[in-house]
């Protein structure tokens, strides 16, 4: 099976997470974050009563740019 993973940072952690189960996890780097997520679905999916939606579309995880919070507006009254 495969799931999305987001990674991101906080503080010193890497956090790891899987949005199609809503599961995180962290450590102390990207690859440990990752083996932790791991392990978090195994134990997840071993639950009997866990439940695994088929998706046919991934979460999509992009960057958009907006502008600056404060800075002058270019529109004229």
């Amino acid at each position: 099976m495969q799931f999305s993973t987001v990674i991101t940072r906080e503080d010193k952690y890497y956090v790891a997470l899987c949005p199609e189960l809503d599961i995180a996890s962290q450590g102390e780097n990207i690859e440990e974050s990752l083996e932790n997520l791991k392990e978090a679905i195994l134990l997840y999916l071993e639950d009997e009563d866990a439940e695994v939606q088929r998706q046919e579309f991934k979460p999509l995880v992009t960057l958009i740019e907006v502008g600056e919070v404060g800075a002058p507006s270019s529109v004229r009254p």
